[in-house]
């Protein structure tokens, strides 16, 4: 397995600037892309484990959907104790899931890992207690969503959770251009130069669509969960604990 690399996908001027994938380019700098890009990521994932300690319950699955690496999957992995878990991780690119499977074989935690490589739309829910989209729901077309959060909740045990964590957007325009700026300023300040911060723009523009946090809260409670906490925010990155 090739170490990860330095993310410098961005650091040449391109002639065109191609939609964002999730693509082996990406996946073998995607560690130092993540930290680099999204704040209060290294604080979100360890989080995830005390979550998923708190409201596993024991013989049910519990869903890392859109797992890419595994970091989720992993820190949930060490939250879970002798509760007859079992982790499902899926992810609909091949090179993500290829290096997940290496980090999984590297840690030491007994809890069994599935991967599945599908789109988390067509997936087969089982029984579960915990599920995590990590910044994974941005990138479903917007009409998808509902749906996708329905189908969560539906699987859900009574008490079982879904943490989700997103980049949103505000309808105010000065907040929005305050903490967009900030977000930027932090990539900045992580080395990336203005060139690598407007190509990345282009290059999600129309893939990554984030909303307000008063529409996935409302989503959130249509889709049937009874309780939505924000617990996180850092610039215009949140993550929710939706129970059920």
């Amino acid at each position: 397995m090739t170490e990860p690399k330095p993310d410098n996908i961005y650091a040449t001027p391109l002639d065109r600037v191609t939609e964002f994938a999730f693509d082996e380019a990406v996946a073998r700098v995607f560690p130092d892309m993540i930290q680099r890009s999204v704040p209060g990521y290294t604080t979100i994932i360890p989080m995830l484990g005390v979550m998923a300690q708190r409201y596993a319950q024991p013989d049910t699955v519990c869903y890392d959907l859109g797992c890419s690496l595994g970091a989720s999957t992993l820190a949930m992995r060490h939250g879970l104790k002798d509760k007859g878990n079992t982790i499902i991780a899926v992810d609909n690119s091949e090179a993500m899931l290829q290096r997940c499977e290496h980090y999984i074989a590297l840690d030491n935690s007994p809890v069994p890992v599935k991967l599945v490589c599908t789109d988390i739309r067509t997936l087969e829910f089982q029984p579960a207690s915990v599920v995590t989209l990590n910044f994974t729901l941005q990138f479903l077309p917007q009409y998808d969503r509902a749906d996708m959060l329905t189908r969560i909740a539906e699987a859900l045990v009574p008490g079982g959770a879904l943490v989700l964590s997103e980049k949103i957007c505000f309808e105010q325009t000065s907040e929005q251009s305050t903490l967009q700026e900030l977000h930027w300023d932090f990539k900045k300040a992580n080395g990336y130069s203005d060139l690598e911060v407007s190509q990345k723009r282009t290059a999600l523009e129309n893939v990554l669509i984030p909303e307000t946090r008063q529409a996935h809260e409302t989503r959130l409670l249509a889709a049937g969960f009874k309780q939505v906490i924000l617990w996180y925010q850092c610039f215009n990155f949140v993550s929710f604990l939706a129970i059920k």
